[in-house]
């Protein structure tokens, strides 16, 4: 088998300016070293809060062209659906920030955005606003979605199939729902995308959805410093904790380590537009 670095790990979805970095000597440049080592080449830094977006923006700028041993990043831009309620960011907003942007060029992604009913009351009407101006963004702009959905898979499927995201196209992140829905989100041309929650031994149900997905529709991510996958549960997560889900991921699907990495790469590459 091939060793870690030698490999091509995108993590399509992660938190790059809230990382503990104390385990890396309080370094951002030791942590992208150390996670080039680990073989993940290439990463999607994701918004969820246009207040902080420029800050993490010029956090990984130095990454956005390939250099020698280090990850390459691109950028999304939106609003988590549960940060800061009374934000006002209608559709035209979204737009005029990404074209307005000095980064306009590596935002290949709109979100992350969605619906969640775990922590916001189901019959709030701003949440659901916002989603649809984050699709008619999407839309206009020609990118594809980073959708996060809680509690609320039917209403997040219904609202994408009624704005047309299927135009667009997106990903569902951090896929946790049943397999129905995963058919839902499958036959709207969208990606799934396991996390390490997949990694979970309560996660039985998920392994089965992830073993049936379509190999070409599926993304692996960390959420990082969020959602660390087994052995490191419980802990603060990282983007070189993707290859724990990648390796579950393989094992479920009867793959080799090296298959996953490079197959989901690819998909990843193929879903943002990336050419790589």
């Amino acid at each position: 088998m091939k060793n870690l670095g030698d490999m091509n790990f995108f993590d399509s979805h992660c938190h790059l300016d809230k990382l503990d970095l104390a385990p890396f000597g309080d370094s951002f440049d030791v942590f992208m070293a150390a996670a080039f080592e680990a073989g993940v080449q290439r990463m999607l830094c994701v918004a969820i809060h246009p207040d902080r977006w420029q800050a993490m923006a010029d956090l990984v700028a130095p990454y956005f062209l390939p250099r020698a041993n280090t990850p390459q990043v691109w950028l999304s831009f939106g609003i988590h659906p549960t940060e800061a309620p009374e934000y006002a960011l209608d559709a035209e907003a979204i737009v005029q920030f990404v074209r307005k942007s000095p980064y306009q060029e590596r935002i290949v992604a709109i979100g992350e955005t969605g619906l969640d009913y775990f922590r916001s009351n189901a019959a709030e009407r701003w949440q659901h606003e916002r989603f649809r101006a984050h699709i008619a963004a999407a839309l206009e702009l020609n990118k594809p979605l980073i959708i996060h959905t809680r509690a609320a898979a039917k209403d997040t499927m219904d609202v994408l199939k009624s704005e047309h995201a299927r135009d667009c196209g997106g990903v569902m992140h951090c896929f946790v729902e049943d397999w129905e829905t995963a058919k839902k989100a499958l036959d709207l041309g969208f990606y799934l995308s396991f996390s390490g929650i997949l990694t979970y031994k309560t996660a039985a149900d998920l392994r089965e959805t992830a073993k049936k997905a379509p190999l070409d529709s599926i993304l692996i991510e960390t959420d990082a410093p969020y959602l660390a996958p087994v052995p490191h549960r419980g802990k603060p997560n990282t983007p070189i904790f993707v290859t724990h889900t990648a390796q579950v991921l393989a094992d479920v699907r009867g793959e080799s380590l090296a298959a996953i990495a490079e197959t989901t790469t690819a998909n990843a590459c193929r879903w943002l537009r990336l050419p790589c």
